[in-house]
């Protein structure tokens, strides 16, 4: 079973990588060769952008939806370093229930919101094409993210309460630098300085 969910896991995240790289470069280019033909040629591709529109569409949500496999959106974490780590993991647990519950929602009537424009034979003005095309992009992406919410419950639920929360970025900077607490725990100088960093993330809200 947990080759399957590997399996699974990695072909999400090949899907979601292809898309957000290849929409972003797509849009890039479009919008580039419109704006060389429209003041070098005085000339200008009409479905130039809506096509730009809809290739950094896609490219963001898919990428929205990978960086909950890397944890890469932004949290205030200074709640969770404030409170005991078996309180920390349940407020964690909480937490991506409720954004669970809440792609999944999104998913769902992104899929409903689908059919209708279907039936109602939406058109795209410009390029001509079905308006489901661009749609399926909620559906798809917000289903793909509520997957990566669901492996980081189960990555909650298994994890010790003392071990659930994680280093923050610049702790992470530090330790790269060979000069991380975990690392140094005899080191009083190194120990002030973690000690600062921990300071200053909690008045800047963990936005350090």
């Amino acid at each position: 079973m947990g080759i399957i969910f590997k399996v699974i896991s990695k072909i999400i995240g090949f899907i979601n990588q292809t898309i957000a790289a290849v929409g972003i470069s797509a849009g890039v280019a479009i919008a580039f060769t419109n704006v060389v033909a429209r003041y070098a040629f005085d000339a200008s591709l009409v479905w130039a952008t809506e096509l730009t529109i809809f290739c950094f569409l896609w490219s963001v949500f898919f990428a929205a939806a990978y960086c909950f496999k890397k944890d890469a959106h932004i949290a205030i974490t200074i709640v969770l370093d404030a409170v005991p780590s078996r309180v920390a993991k349940i407020m964690l647990l909480i937490s991506h229930l409720v954004t669970f519950i809440f792609l999944c929602a999104v998913s769902y009537y992104g899929y409903e919101y689908l059919l209708l424009v279907i039936d109602l034979e939406e058109m795209s003005i410009d390029l001509g094409i079905p308006m489901w095309i661009p749609y399926l992009v909620i559906p798809i992406a917000f289903a793909f993210a509520a997957y990566r919410v669901g492996e980081r419950i189960h990555v909650i639920l298994s994890t010790s309460h003392d071990k659930i929360l994680k280093e923050s970025e610049a702790e992470h900077v530090l330790a790269e630098m060979g000069i991380g607490a975990h690392r140094n725990k005899d080191n009083e100088n190194v120990q002030e300085l973690n000690k600062m960093v921990k300071e200053v993330e909690k008045k800047t809200g963990g936005l350090l």
